[in-house]
């Protein structure tokens, strides 16, 4: 049913379960008979011993039968025979009982065989006979029941229904409480499965009987015992492990655990003379015991199922606790690092054997930095995560593991948790970056050209905007309100003393806004092209090789492909590609350079523009300030009405104005002509 390791020795056959590590050991005077024969998985080997036990392999090859044999005769004496199964398809024959096993035969070929241990319950009916088989959670699909037709006889006082039934009863695995129970413990709390079960001790299976459920657990599924002291001290877990586990409705608990606290004592007495105590115990353990609650509870146990009781080892964690605080799946619990093992209570219990351990995996918490990831991976490839480990654990977790020399997938520094994350960041970049490689390269490039154009254009984006020289011209021409707050400029009231002041200081931030996109200007056609780095220049020239070698793939694939090709690649290859990236940044050196002179020639010209561009500005905003002026000594003249004509005025006196525009452009030193008498007036004032 598992699979494992057959070891054949002189002194016996050996078999290692790979999935439990439960190890069967068959000496060789125990050997009674070996059968080799066919079954599905190739050829198959069957082993009956002298007390009635049969042990089936599974999963040799035909060319081994001559080695097997030969070595059967030389070490075990016995000859190994070759029987082959029936495979007429007949459903009738005749059943033998043989031992452990019940073989349903056609003449003298075996048809089918069914260990009695597997049998869970057995009921009789009118000329039939019902098996039910505990149920195999490994497998995909499970046998659970097979109905005998049983024929009546003519023979007077015999019920070969009953006489059927009692042959599979006495050897089937069907749990039936006979006599008085060992010793009975009240109202134990039971994490898995969850509730207060009492637990009734008998001499050859365990009781829990709850509200709703009842176990039988038969001492021979336990394969471990552990006690576990609780991180808060107070608090103790006993976690039987179970195999096959036991079962409610489509639940499986592979795992018993037991929660006690420390400060509660018992006294108990076993249901049993102290001869019988002295007889079957040997002295582990007495008639009237008392002391804490657990300690009797695993004493018991520990006695009964013959097992010895797995405590923490020697780890101890940041807090001195000899667990780890962390995560499994979506619940918090605890992390015991065992002499041979891991084990997580409680919600999903997990043990893990150190000898089925492929690797363990420091990772980066996912949510915060305060904590790490510790992941597991087993040789059968399944993957354990514990998560939100305190930082402060690492240290002592990483001695731990790299005592048991477990192998570390991302071993490095563990100085400091910061460069513990930084070595172990990089780790998990199984794949060539392309995309990385072409940002580091341009930013390289970057880097040489800010530094080469310092020298020449960075003068002159530093003289295309210069504050504080005309800033009250610039003001003028492009807000909006300027007429309207310059004619109101000689007012009384204080208010529009202020608003200049208030106007000129936002303009100031506004002007960088203004100019600050023209700085920005879209790239230059005419500019050289930045060059590629080699990987770019490589997937240029090999992209149509990859298509044609893999069709139809996408393109997120191909870019995937490439950077595993060129992971994959030699370094003398990629030598190659490095000295064409180079001398493609030669080039492209050169011609910035080229280009670099010619643009700032044409920089010389765009500065003659923006100076004239700025005389003509300062010219209109002395037109401006002389209107303004005027419109504001006339206004008070003129009266009320005429106050309203303020900004109709000063746009007139604009349009007039735009006449002598070109006057003075074109002598700028001249004196301007001499004011009106109103204007001296308003002067004056």
């Amino acid at each position: 049913q598992n699979d494992g390791r057959l070891r054949l020795s002189r002194q016996g056959v050996i078999f290692k379960n790979s999935k439990t590590g439960k190890v069967d050991n068959i000496q060789a005077s125990e050997l009674a008979e070996g059968v080799w024969r066919r079954v599905a998985l190739g050829h198959g080997l069957k082993l009956l011993t002298k007390n009635g036990h049969v042990y089936k392999y599974d999963g040799f090859r035909e060319s081994e039968f001559d080695k097997l044999s030969d070595f059967f005769k030389a070490h075990y004496c016995l000859e190994l025979a070759e029987k082959d199964l029936c495979v007429k398809g007949w459903n009738w024959g005749t059943v033998r009982f043989g031992g452990q096993l019940l073989s349903f035969d056609i003449g003298e070929q075996p048809v089918f065989e069914i260990p009695l241990s597997n049998v869970s319950q057995c009921t009789t009916g009118k000329n039939e006979v019902t098996l039910e088989f505990h149920q195999n959670d490994d497998a995909e699909v499970s046998l659970m029941e097979v109905r005998f037709y049983v024929p009546p006889t003519q023979e007077d006082g015999v019920d070969p229904v009953e006489a059927f039934a009692q042959n599979v009863l006495s050897k089937a695995d069907v749990i039936q409480a006979t006599g008085d129970a060992i010793c009975i413990f009240r109202e134990l709390q039971c994490l898995t499965p969850r509730g207060r079960y009492d637990i009734r001790i008998y001499p050859t299976f365990l009781h829990l009987h709850g509200k709703t459920f009842d176990y039988k657990i038969p001492y021979t599924t336990v394969l471990r015992l552990f006690l576990l002291p609780h991180k808060d001290q107070r608090q103790m877990f006993f976690v039987i492990s179970l195999d096959p586990p036991i079962k409610q409705g489509q639940t499986r608990y592979h795992f018993l655990i037991l929660l006690f606290s420390k400060d509660e004592d018992i006294s108990l007495t076993l249901n049993m003379n102290e001869e019988e105590v002295e007889k079957r115990f040997e002295g582990r353990l007495t008639k009237n015991m008392s002391g804490s609650l657990y300690e009797m509870v695993s004493r018991v146990m520990k006695a009964l199922v013959n097992r010895k009781i797995t405590v923490p080892g020697n780890f101890q964690g940041h807090s001195g606790a000899q667990c780890i605080t962390c995560s499994y799946k979506a619940s918090s619990g605890l992390l015991y690092p065992l002499e041979r093992g891991f084990i997580y209570v409680h919600k999903p219990p997990v043990h893990i054997r150190f000898d089925e351990i492929s690797f363990v995996n420091f990772a980066r918490g996912t949510t915060t930095t305060r904590s790490f990831d510790f992941e597991i991976e087993t040789k059968q490839g399944t993957q354990y995560t514990f998560s939100s480990i305190e930082r402060e654990e690492y240290g002592k977790l990483f001695d731990f593991v790299n005592a048991k020399k477990l192998n570390i997938k991302n071993r490095g520094l563990k100085e400091g948790m910061k460069q513990s994350y930084d070595e172990y960041a990089d780790s998990d970049e199984d794949q060539h970056d392309a995309y990385l490689e072409r940002m580091k390269e341009e930013g390289k490039i970057r880097e040489e050209n800010a530094n080469d154009s310092s020298d020449g254009s960075g003068e002159e984006t530093d003289e295309s905007f210069n504050p504080g020289e005309e800033d009250d011209d610039v003001a003028e021409e492009f807000d909006s309100n300027a007429s309207a707050s310059s004619s109101s400029g000689d007012g009384d009231s204080d208010r529009d003393d202020k608003k200049p002041a208030k106007k000129a200081k936002i303009v100031k931030d506004r002007k960088p806004r203004k100019k600050h996109p023209e700085s920005k200007k879209g790239k230059d056609p005419n500019a050289p092209k930045r060059p590629m780095s080699a990987y770019m220049l490589w997937l240029n020239a090999s992209r149509e090789k990859i298509k044609s070698d893999h069709p139809g793939i996408s393109i997120t694939d191909l870019s995937k492909k490439a950077g595993e090709l060129w992971k994959a690649m030699s370094k003398e290859k990629k030598e190659e590609w490095d000295r064409k990236a180079e001398d493609a940044r030669r080039d492209y050196e050169k011609a910035m350079k080229e280009y670099s002179k010619s643009d700032s020639h044409r920089g010389e010209r765009s500065k003659k523009k923006k100076k004239k561009q700025e005389k003509l500005v300062k010219g209109k905003g002395d037109k401006k300030g002389t209107t303004s002026k005027s419109s504001s000594s006339k206004s008070p003249a003129k009266g009320m009405s005429d106050s309203f004509k303020s900004k109709e005025f000063v746009s007139s006196d604009e349009s007039s104005s735009a006449e002598s525009k070109k006057e003075d452009s074109e002598d700028e030193g001249a004196a301007s002509p001499p004011p009106s008498s109103e204007d001296s007036a308003s002067g004056s004032d």
